[in-house]
């Protein structure tokens, strides 16, 4: 009897810091979550008597959210920040490969430089509100972790490529080996609830580009934006562009950790915490 008792507990313990979980990582990408789900149900539905273009309706609700995660709380003056300095990364991206043809907005907008529509910016955004967010509310620590210097070089070093393959040799390869061996040892420690875990992070970033090219994928579903191959229809998105997505994701990951200034786990940080 007390084993079974024993183990009841255990499961439920279990399951209780799985839930958990989830609804960390559910609050983590409230943002994009939202962007996602508006550009759905404007595709499906946006009236046609609004006196707003559907861009820029998706643009002044993108801001709206910003403001009411800042209001109740749920982002901070800090990652708003940032998100906005990645809003311009973005936006400055756009401009160029919507100039080079990589990607075009088939929908017309007030508010827009050149042919981007504001709104993109907050595509971009997305990923540094999800990465800010989840290392507050797991809080993160690491080992192995590379130095901000490297940080910052290979981040410059990705963006640089993004706009110089199209006259240069594409180095992408030789990024992703960098980034690999910049983050091989590295190992982040999260609190779930009363105890830390830790998961190698390279994985993980694997699997946010997986995340964001499914979002890709709804959003160019969702004609919020389109790739030449899908004017005539939509199709999936390249399975190659989940390394795009990944060289990206880095740069964010950068732009976190320099406001965040990882910490390193040690003992002291197993500590019992109250849920």
């Amino acid at each position: 009897m007390l084993r079974v008792a024993s183990g009841s507990v255990h499961t439920s313990a279990v399951l209780h810091e799985f839930a958990r979980f989830g609804g960390k990582q559910v609050r983590a990408c409230l943002f994009g979550i939202v962007m996602l789900t508006l550009m759905l149900v404007t595709h499906r539905a946006y009236p046609d008597w609004m006196p707003l273009y559907r861009y820029d309706f998706l643009f002044l609700a993108a801001l709206a959210a910003q403001a009411v995660l800042l209001a109740c709380r749920m982002e901070t003056p800090e990652e708003a920040r940032v998100i906005a300095l990645y809003h311009v990364i973005g936006t400055v991206m756009e401009l160029f490969k919507t100039g080079a043809g990589s990607w075009v907005y088939p929908e017309p907008s007030v508010f827009h430089i050149g042919g981007v529509p504001l709104f993109s910016g907050f595509m971009y955004s997305c990923v540094g509100s999800y990465l800010c967010r989840v290392w507050r509310l797991f809080d993160f620590k690491f080992t192995g972790h590379p130095a901000q210097s490297s940080l910052a070089i290979l981040s410059a070093l990705i963006y640089c490529n993004f706009f110089a393959h199209h006259w240069l040799p594409d180095i992408r390869l030789a990024l992703f080996a960098l980034t690999i061996a910049l983050f091989l040892r590295t190992r982040v420690h999260f609190r779930v609830w009363r105890v830390y875990r830790s998961a190698p992070l390279l994985p993980g970033f694997a699997l946010i580009a997986l995340l964001i090219w499914i979002a890709e994928n709804i959003g160019t579903y969702s004609r919020a934006w389109i790739y030449p191959s899908q004017m005539h229809g939509w199709e999936p998105v390249s399975l190659a562009k989940m390394g795009s997505w990944f060289l990206l994701m880095i740069i964010s990951y950068a732009l976190v950790a320099m406001m965040n200034k990882p910490a390193t786990h040690s003992a002291h940080n197993q500590r019992i915490v109250s849920p």
